[in-house]
């Protein structure tokens, strides 16, 4: 499988990113940058965690309108699989291929420590190699990572499977104080309605190798690749 990167100004993981699927899952890899409309015939999109565009407006605004993002749009409304963790996440909900958005954390402050996620949807090719209701330990770092949706698209979401991870404690309990940020129902990851596009806040690539002492994350690259 082939995997592109997304690099846009003030990105900071698609290196990270870049290590765990060449390094360590030995995949092939393209950087893709932001002014580029040629996806380097990719099999699988990555919208990599940072700062596009320094945050200024909102997260990801200025982002999802870099030219290579009207191609990744394309190519995910076709079923191409596509993946925004942290700032990819708010990237992918600002143009419309997630629903809701990700507001700034509820204490505002940034965050970034270990949280658990539990795994609330096994059924795509994210998370199909996950136990439901497995709980991940997996590191958080932002500031705007309070998932919002209206009423009604929360509805939807739910009655759509649509949540892949909702933040948790370790045995899977679902604590308002084990919530980081405030997100709604305690999400922290979603896809969309089709299962082809995904967002989630907290970072797998920086659990993924065995120097970090933590690789729960690199089961969902394991996952993909299985597929």
């Amino acid at each position: 499988m082939k995997f592109g990167i997304v690099t846009f100004p003030g990105s900071n993981c698609d290196h990270d990113m870049f290590y765990v699927l060449k390094d360590v899952l030995k995949q092939k890899v393209e950087f893709l940058w932001h002014k580029d409309t040629d996806l380097k015939r990719s099999d699988f999109i990555i919208l990599p965690g940072g700062f596009s565009y320094g945050d200024y407006l909102r997260s990801g605004a200025i982002a999802c309108m870099s030219p290579i993002m009207k191609e990744i749009i394309k190519f995910a409304n076709s079923g191409g699989y596509v993946l925004g963790i942290c700032n990819g996440f708010q990237i992918l909900c600002e143009s419309g291929l997630l629903p809701g958005s990700l507001l700034r954390n509820k204490k505002g402050l940034f965050v970034c420590k270990n949280i658990f996620l539990k795994t609330t949807n096994n059924n795509t090719i994210l998370t199909r190699n996950i136990e439901k209701e497995k709980v991940l330990k997996i590191p958080i770092a932002h500031a705007e990572g309070r998932y919002f949706a209206k009423e009604e698209t929360l509805k939807e979401i739910v009655n759509n499977e649509q949540i892949l991870f909702k933040y948790s404690d370790l045995q899977g309990e679902l604590k308002e104080e084990k919530n980081p940020n405030g997100s709604l129902l305690n999400i922290a990851g979603i896809c969309n309605i089709n299962k082809n596009v995904f967002g989630m806040m907290p970072h797998p690539e920086r659990a993924s190798d065995k120097e970090l002492n933590n690789i729960q994350g690199k089961v969902l690259f394991e996952s993909i690749l299985s597929f």
